[in-house]
């Protein structure tokens, strides 16, 4: 968009309820400013479709300036639903201006990966898939649709789930959640191949106990792995202990049965 005389409410106000607008308050004698705008302009294409970018020349419109509180430009503002959701004054690189925009821009996903996340709890997996799917394809690092479609397929392709989050790293907001569905997701594949767990008297008993898990009967579950813990610790590597926490770690710390049977688990495992 031009800098010509525009409807400030309009172009910005009214724009933001439909797309993100990133205001650009600049003037021409400024040069900081004149070294910003092939900054924004870069990102705002490789964004495209995220945000609309409108430069305001503080020279013709001091009126939308002062309304805003500019003191020194350029000053950069993100307007969503009619407000401003972050700004900063100043000069940035453009690796830094992206880093920023992706933690002030709203999340395209997250319409749709609640939606998913709808289906799933509902027992519609497969219809979560492809919503899930398509959201990776457009962003393939976006560790939260990992995440959510490896629960999608953890009941119908447990080795799939395990290989959907091969990507997911230690440094990752998601790194718990899949550490948790790789536990379910190797457990799950031995009640479909029980001849990759060493004959035990503890086999039976815990190919039970993750046959509950799979059916959502954590309760009966736990108290079974508890048990395994007490009398055959070190079977399947220790694998009753790890089903423990992954458990606890899928329903959060502050679920009723993770504050009742971790407790429980300490116990056992330091009699």
């Amino acid at each position: 968009m031009s800098d010509s005389p525009f409807d400030f409410d309009r172009d910005v106000i009214e724009t933001s309820f439909t797309i993100p607008v990133l205001v650009d308050f600049w003037a021409p004698w400024c040069a900081p400013c004149r070294a910003l705008t092939p900054v924004l302009e870069a990102v705002a294409g490789r964004l495209a479709g995220r945000f609309e970018l409108v430069k305001v020349n503080t020279e013709e419109h001091p009126e939308i300036a002062r309304r805003y509180g500019v003191r020194g430009i350029p000053n950069v503002k993100l307007f969503v639903d009619g407000t401003v959701a972050d700004e900063f004054t100043g000069t940035l690189p453009e690796s830094a201006l992206e880093d920023w925009l992706q933690r002030a821009l709203p999340n395209p996903y997250q319409a749709r990966l609640e939606q998913a996340e709808a289906l799933i709890s509902a027992g519609r997996a497969a219809e979560a898939e492809p919503v899930l799917r398509q959201i990776l394809a457009a962003e393939p690092a976006y560790d939260p649709a990992a995440v959510l479609l490896a629960r999608a397929l953890l009941d119908t392709d447990p080795d799939q789930a395990l290989e959907t989050l091969k990507p997911i790293g230690p440094d990752s907001d998601q790194s718990e959640a899949a550490e948790a569905l790789r536990t379910l997701a190797r457990l799950f594949g031995l009640l479909e191949h029980p001849e990759r767990l060493a004959e035990a008297p503890a086999k039976s008993a815990y190919l039970d106990a993750i046959r509950k898990i799979r059916e959502e009967r954590y309760e009966p579950a736990l108290a079974q792995l508890i048990e395994l813990v007490r009398k055959a610790r070190d079977y399947d590597e220790g694998g009753a202990r790890k089903a423990c926490v992954a458990i606890f770690r899928l329903l959060g710390n502050g679920h009723e049965l993770t504050r009742r049977y971790r407790g429980q688990l300490s116990n056992a495992l330091y009699v």
